[in-house]
């Protein structure tokens, strides 16, 4: 059963994020402010619903949420400063797109960098125990498929559309037999036996 709230009475915006394990593509966040008597007997962790469900899901959050926002962190920016920076990157990202402020950010792990002047609690396995935090869990999946989605359309040896960058067996061998693209993270182990690219 998830829990509508950690704090009561406190605008509490859940985070969550999406395809920080992926080898290839952005990574993407989501907040949520959702109402306090929020109800959804389908809502959860998103890697618990199915796809349609996560597809059906979506549109009621966007509509009964007070207020949600998507962020994004290119491949190039992951490189850069590192997947778990990015991770919280791209929460702030949506953080600063919410139109409603909130009080208290409930965020999905064990770690964060704060946000300016918002207090935050982390919570492990939080998209499975906060409404708020499913909810960006659901977001932030979709969005981020729809983006591989279209990017399989550019690329479509690597079966983006089933594996959504992730590492899979098919994944890593058209990589293996093609080369990397642009959307590809370079600093990633791309291949098991990988001991420099020359890029």
């Amino acid at each position: 059963m998830l829990l509508p709230y950690l704090n009561e009475g406190l605008i509490e915006a859940g985070c969550d994020e999406a395809g920080r394990g992926c080898l290839a593509g952005a990574v993407f966040a989501a907040a949520v402010i959702l109402p306090p008597d929020f109800q959804n007997e389908l809502l959860n962790d998103s890697k618990q619903l199915s796809e349609k469900k996560r597809y059906a899901l979506r549109p009621v959050i966007e509509k009964e949420a007070l207020s949600w926002a998507v962020g994004m962190v290119t491949p190039e920016e992951i490189d850069k400063i590192n997947i778990l920076k990015a991770s919280f990157l791209a929460m702030h990202r949506a953080i600063d797109q919410l139109s409603v402020r909130p009080e208290h950010l409930l965020i999905d792990g064990n770690r964060f960098t704060p946000y300016p002047k918002i207090p935050y609690s982390t919570i492990i396995k939080g998209d499975g125990k906060y409404m708020s935090i499913a909810a960006a869990s659901v977001l932030a999946k979709t969005y981020r498929d729809d983006y591989m989605n279209e990017l399989d359309n550019k690329y479509p040896g690597y079966h983006w559309k089933e594996n959504k960058g992730y590492p899979t067996k098919v994944h890593r061998e058209a990589i293996r037999n093609l080369g990397i693209t642009p959307y590809h993270r370079k600093t990633f182990t791309l291949l098991p036996e990988q001991l420099s690219f020359d890029f």
